[in-house]
């Protein structure tokens, strides 16, 4: 009877190390928790920000001498709905109100769309001086808006527009920065081969815009127009040239000509006005803000 020799098989180096390789595979596939330092800075993250918010309605509260008194108080008061009122009714708040959200709502769409349609433009369609166009559209962002306001501002009253929403609006109708955004989304988004798949099949330009450059581009329309809309919502300078604060007022304007008494300031009621201007726009974060993130984070995964 033959005896069978057991003989060992050879070891294959690269089994070794391969294992810490399959161990990090592991490791990848598993939901990592955070820890308890992680939900402390965070925390501690979302005090640092609020806490103005939180310091502007205690204000708000209060009257004038107590808010520039040391130490500044920190818990709410009794004033709040008196200073409400009183802030309301100096200035045509609710007239503001209507004037700023027309003018955001109006150059947000219109920055977003031209934005789009710019940025689309500079990204996948080939014309002769494309690079330097876009050159010129990113210089334009170097030049302060204060070198612009002396002309815009003869513009304007050549026009009779001193004191309407139109000298607002219009100037804002498109950023610079809004192509450039656009466009270098789109460069990377965008596949030009789906744009000319779109034209085999027939489709003109207004129809592969609606059905294929929209669609993709709606997560930057999306951050883009909430940064537009904030950024008009907040403006100062230009509206506070173009229009008084006894005509069609802006919410900025409005605040400007604010708690102002006889020789002295009421900032408590500045405050109050300033705290009027922003709950709107924490309204449109708390009913919007899940399809604003849904709409950036649907542009972030990739098949």
């Amino acid at each position: 009877m033959a005896r069978t020799l057991d003989t060992p098989r050879p070891t294959d180096p690269a089994a070794g190390r391969s294992a810490p390789g399959r161990r990090f595979r592991r490791a990848a596939g598993k939901q990592h928790h955070a820890g308890p330092l992680t939900y402390v800075l965070l925390a501690l993250a979302a005090v640092v920000s609020l806490f103005p918010l939180y310091w502007n309605l205690v204000a708000a509260s209060h009257t004038g001498e107590r808010v520039v008194e040391a130490p500044a108080p920190l818990l709410p008061g009794p004033r709040l709905f008196d200073n409400l009122t009183f802030a309301w009714n100096q200035v045509d708040m609710g007239e503001a109100l209507v004037n700023t959200t027309i003018v955001a709502s109006l150059v947000a769409v219109s920055t977003v769309l031209f934005s789009t349609l710019a940025g689309f433009a500079f990204a996948k369609l080939p014309f002769r001086g494309r690079t330097m166009l876009l050159s010129l559209v990113v210089a334009t962002m170097t030049i302060p808006p204060q070198l612009s306001v002396i002309p815009l501002y003869r513009i304007v009253t050549d026009l009779g527009w001193v004191d309407q929403l139109q000298s607002v609006v219009l100037p804002s109708l498109v950023a610079a920065f809004g192509v450039f955004f656009m466009r270098q989304f789109l460069v990377e988004a965008l596949p030009v081969e789906l744009v000319e798949a779109a034209r085999m099949d027939g489709a003109h330009s207004l129809r592969v815009i609606w059905h294929v450059v929209f669609p993709v581009a709606r997560p930057a329309m999306a951050v883009l127009g909430m940064l537009v809309f904030v950024q008009s919502w907040n403006d100062f300078f230009w509206p506070f040239i173009a229009l008084t604060p006894d005509g069609n007022p802006t919410l900025q304007v409005a605040l400007a000509g604010l708690g102002a008494g006889n020789h002295s300031v009421d900032h408590a009621i500045v405050l109050t006005g300033a705290l009027i201007s922003t709950v709107p726009l924490l309204l449109v974060f708390a009913f919007l803000g899940k399809h604003i993130v849904g709409g950036i984070t649907a542009g972030a995964v990739k098949s």
